[in-house]
């Protein structure tokens, strides 16, 4: 059966809770406070913790970080009787499942424990097959294309991401490639059968808003149903107005767990939670795992390769795409230029060329007069200080992350790393 410890300093509390809790057939297990909880949760293992925020002399939070220090995996509910919700955010950021405002009703408590039990059931099985099955990993190798420490780093991170239900951000500019790796994120995670709902938070109203993803009783609508089993993939995140976001925090309470949850954006939102034009409580339930895809002028030893894919990818009538090339020249202009479309700027630019080039070597005079101008081009300053960064990247990769190994072949000090 499935087990749950509760954490708090109130005894009157555990007999209630266990009073509830046991005809659900979960089983129950009791601390008085922080520091004999996170004792008893080494000592046995349990499926999920039910602690108070408000205890000493260890309390809720930092019961939970130490929690989540042993066991990254720990699933952790907090309740709290705070009449405002900056405690249960403040949850939120550093890792609990979810929040329970006290007093609560027992068919809320309930529910909330079945959430966190089956995801706690969900990351065990992902846990016990070891990885991301070996054709969904070729995917993501076969769809994210270069040779860069910087993309190296970004494919390591996608293929755990593949492993877990938890929600992702994807930050990043316009075109650096969100969209493919919810799409890879999707096939990795769901069945043949589930779907990706991809919606743009910039083109649709308000009213669809309310809909498709709040729904008539503000439990999720239409876009929230389909996406059961699947991928609920929200993009722009940052463009939806503060009401609608308030009551997506709703229905994500109660449904984002039925469901892959990732969302993008191109702004800074904990600067626009900071300035209180994005809510932070979504913040946090969004932004669990965080991914920055890098820019592609911060890649550009990926740039040959790339555009190799892209033209063989394209239809020209005189030659197999297969064997157009672009020349050395070509690629040097393309290596500077700095892109400010991305990898969908790359692709729109060599697809075209490639199908309607009349030559099968295709050099910088055929390339669109905007990447050969030279306002275009970075300073001598930038492009040394770009290529100083993609070798410190480069070294660090390879020590595997170790800065100190990094440093010392470097011959520089451990800060200059970051």
């Amino acid at each position: 059966m499935p087990s749950v410890l509760i954490v708090d300093d109130l005894v009157s509390i555990h007999e209630m809770l266990d009073a509830v809790i046991q005809p659900t057939a979960i089983t129950t297990a009791f601390a008085t406070d922080g520091e004999k909880g996170l004792a008893r949760y080494k000592a046995e293992k349990f499926d999920l913790v039910l602690a108070d925020i408000d205890m000493k002399p260890m309390d809720g939070i930092t019961l939970l970080k130490q929690l989540k220090i042993y066991d990254p995996s720990a699933v952790v509910v907090i309740m709290t009787a705070y009449a405002s919700t900056e405690s249960a955010v403040q949850a939120l950021k550093y890792g609990a499942f979810d929040y329970l405002q006290k007093p609560f009703r027992v068919d809320e408590l309930i529910a909330t424990l079945r959430r966190g039990l089956e995801f706690r059931q969900f990351q065990a099985e992902r846990a016990a097959s070891g990885s991301v099955p070996g054709a969904k990993a070729a995917d993501i190798d076969s769809r994210l294309i270069g040779k860069s420490a910087r993309l190296g780093k970004l494919i390591t991170q996608v293929k755990k991401l593949a492993t877990v239900r938890s929600p992702v951000l994807l930050t990043g500019e316009t075109g650096s490639g969100k969209g493919s790796i919810a799409e890879i994120l999707h096939a990795a995670g769901g069945g043949a059968d589930s779907t990706l709902v991809r919606i743009d938070c910039a083109l649709s109203s308000e009213a669809s808003f309310r809909e498709g993803l709040i729904g008539e009783n503000g439990d999720g609508g239409a876009w929230v149903k389909q996406a059961k089993g699947g991928t609920l993939f929200l993009q722009q995140l940052h463009c939806l107005s503060m009401s609608v976001q308030k009551e997506l925090v709703s229905v994500l309470r109660n449904t984002a767990h039925g469901f892959r949850l990732v969302c993008t954006t191109n702004e800074d939102l904990e600067k626009l939670v900071d300035e209180g034009t994005f809510h932070d409580e979504l913040f946090y339930r969004v932004a669990s795992l965080p991914v920055q895809l890098p820019a592609l002028r911060d890649r550009a030893e990926d740039i040959p390769i790339l555009v190799k894919h892209y033209a063989a990818l394209a239809t020209n009538p005189l030659f197999d795409a297969k064997l157009i090339e672009f020349s050395a020249d070509a690629l040097a202009v393309m290596a500077a230029y700095h892109w400010p479309g991305n990898l969908s700027e790359l692709s729109q630019v060599v697809t075209k060329i490639s199908a309607t080039s009349e030559t099968r070597v295709i050099t910088s005079a055929q390339l669109p007069l905007r990447l050969r101008e030279l306002k275009h081009w970075p300073t001598l300053v930038e492009y040394l200080a770009g290529q100083e960064k993609q070798y410190l990247d480069h070294v660090l990769h390879t020590c595997k992350g170790d800065k100190a190994a990094a440093a010392k072949v470097l011959g520089v000090d451990a800060s200059k790393l970051g």
